[in-house]
């Protein structure tokens, strides 16, 4: 059962959530975006790079298997699929 606080979740406890939400905000990060927002993306992504993932598939595949700790770790959204990463990534302006 889970206890505590995870390491993911101290170690993006560091993150200035204002300065990341007015950077979002200045570039419209959030238009139509209904359900996996930019800081979902961010986290994500941020998983995946300090676990070492290589591919969309076994990032999902490592998300999914945390299915019940997503929310401890930042997430707000319920599931993280392939296909709405592949979108995120593909449609959002980071080529700033």
């Amino acid at each position: 059962m889970y206890q505590g606080t995870l390491v993911f979740s101290q170690v993006m406890a560091y993150l200035p959530l204002s300065t990341f939400r007015r950077c979002v905000a200045a570039y419209d990060g959030e238009h139509k975006v209904k359900d996996f927002s930019c800081l979902d993306q961010f986290l994500t992504m941020a998983f995946a790079q300090m676990t070492g993932r290589e591919s969309l598939r076994d990032i999902e595949v490592n998300l999914r298997a945390r299915a019940k700790l997503l929310y401890h770790m930042g997430l707000r959204c319920k599931t993280v699929s392939r296909n709405t990463l592949a979108n995120a990534n593909a449609t959002r302006p980071w080529q700033i």
